[in-house]
């Protein structure tokens, strides 16, 4: 009988080997290169090309990553093409990179029945090693989630994006008495309360180092952070790495999507994502010794 994957195990196999890379496979058709948008006979050129590039790009870049993270937008827009297509993709990084761990991007959340439904999706339509949830409802309405002891879930805890302040930093009453940003009483939480079973991440972006860094401080080395944000939206990698790692110099792994896949729009757009993905991590080691871009 075939062993089941497990996230956090395939995680320290890729820190061990100094790979702290994740790859997002945000395979927008409509951003392919102009090759991969001729139509193809059958009705079926979005699932063909969109897993024909997914397919290079991870050829191309399996012996740099620590993860490939593929974001469900970009594929269930295309419908039944799409979801073909992020299975195929699945499958194929499953065959080619079997040491690789894959995350679904696809920030679920609901309450307790509902996330039956979400969890069966993530791990038995699409068989993703971890997926990205929203912390909204509470630990109760996530225990679908959280019972998978196998799989990675990553709560999105201080995000990347332009607004995420607008409730993610609102002071918040603590049991205690005391006040906390919500971003941080979402940190302390899944850390103390949340990860009985070993498998929970936390999102915090690049673009706020300082509030990386108190996240670090709360969850020590107890809960990985996945960080997003290098790249285009302009995160400071040397700051992601030096407030990301934990106490052993891992526990953490640096996000980069369209920088990667869409490095070249031309035929070697594989070529160019392996460079990107290789100056990406020789920029981590770099910094994971003391150096630094002065």
């Amino acid at each position: 009988m075939e062993t089941e994957r497990n996230f956090r195990q395939m995680l320290e196999h890729q820190w061990e080997q100094g790979k702290f890379v994740c790859v997002g496979l945000d395979s927008d058709y409509d951003k392919l290169p102009s090759s991969f948008r001729t139509p193809i006979p059958g009705g079926k050129t979005v699932q063909i090309q969109i897993t024909d590039f997914n397919r290079r790009i991870v050829e191309a870049t399996k012996d740099i990553v620590g993860a490939y993270k593929p974001n469900v937008a970009f594929y269930e827009k295309y419908g039944d093409q799409g979801s073909v297509a992020l299975r195929a993709t699945i499958n194929h990084i499953q065959a080619w990179a079997a040491d690789v761990p894959i995350i679904l991007d696809a920030k679920r959340a609901d309450i307790g029945n509902t996330n039956l439904g979400y969890v069966a999706a993530a791990f038995e339509q699409y068989e993703a090693d971890a997926v990205t949830v929203n912390p909204y409802f509470g630990r109760k309405a996530l225990e679908p989630f959280l019972n998978c002891k196998n799989k990675g879930i990553i709560v999105l805890c201080r995000t990347s994006n332009p607004g995420a302040s607008e409730f993610q930093d609102l002071m918040v009453v603590q049991p205690d008495g005391g006040t906390t940003p919500f971003y941080q009483a979402v940190a302390r939480n899944v850390a103390n309360e949340w990860n009985g079973n070993g498998n929970c991440l936390l999102v915090v972006g690049a673009t706020v180092p300082e509030e990386l860094a108190e996240v670090r401080k709360i969850v020590g080395d107890s809960i990985p952070i996945l960080i997003p944000g290098i790249g285009t939206q302009g995160g400071d990698l040397q700051k992601a790495v030096q407030y990301g790692k934990d106490s052993h110099g891992k526990g953490f792994l640096i996000n980069a999507s369209s920088s990667i896949i869409f490095a070249s729009s031309g035929e070697d757009y594989a070529e160019a994502a392996r460079r990107e993905t290789l100056k990406l991590h020789e920029h981590i080691t770099q910094y994971l010794a003391g150096g630094s871009d002065e």
